[in-house]
């Protein structure tokens, strides 16, 4: 699907999941499947070895099992907001059947949209985005890289070693200050 054609929406966050505890939007799988098919036969393998496991991990959502006669195997997945997804798993194998659950499993229920912006926000500001680079000297726009003068890392404060030598320093000047009033001249 090109980018012409798909909805574009803004950055948002599902009643702000995950701001104080996440929860699952994820609330009911179905798995409908043929037992005699062919085609069924990854979904019949998940089930027989990985949806216990599955169903063990995530309590808070409900698993339905359909067998259906003659027809292809989906996975259908509801969510919290009322959306429903509908995948076919058309002779894919257990692991095949195990990623696109997982997937399921970890969306919201919105449909997938292209992204207008990376970022948005409901209270914009008249001065824009704040970036780190905002109240830089304006002479770094001119200074040719890289610069000897910016390569220097900035000391605030000396350094331990640099603390050791002038206290060293100072001994050996107040030493050689004493041992010069003793000598004759």
């Amino acid at each position: 699907m090109s980018s012409a054609t798909r909805t574009s929406a803004y950055l948002k966050n599902i009643l702000q999941n995950g701001v104080g505890r996440y929860v699952c939007q994820l609330q009911r799988v179905t798995f409908q499947f043929c037992k005699s098919r062919g085609d069924s036969k990854g979904i019949r393998d998940f089930i027989e070895t990985h949806l216990v496991d599955f169903a063990k991990q995530n309590a808070g959502v409900a698993v339905y099992v359909q067998p259906r006669r003659h027809r292809r195997p989906y996975v259908i997945a509801e969510y919290l907001n009322g959306a429903k997804v509908d995948f076919c798993v058309h002779e894919q194998n257990a692991d095949e059947v195990s990623r696109w659950l997982e997937h399921l499993r970890t969306r919201c229920g919105v449909q997938i949209q292209r992204l207008r912006k990376q970022h948005h926000t409901d209270h914009p500001s008249i001065q824009g985005q704040w970036t780190p680079f905002v109240n830089l000297p304006t002479e770094l726009n001119t200074t040719q890289f890289p610069s000897e003068n910016l390569s220097r890392a900035i000391q605030r404060q000396p350094t331990a070693t640099q603390k050791i030598l002038d206290m060293a320093a100072k001994q050996q000047a107040a030493s050689g200050d004493q041992g010069s009033e003793n000598k004759p001249v």
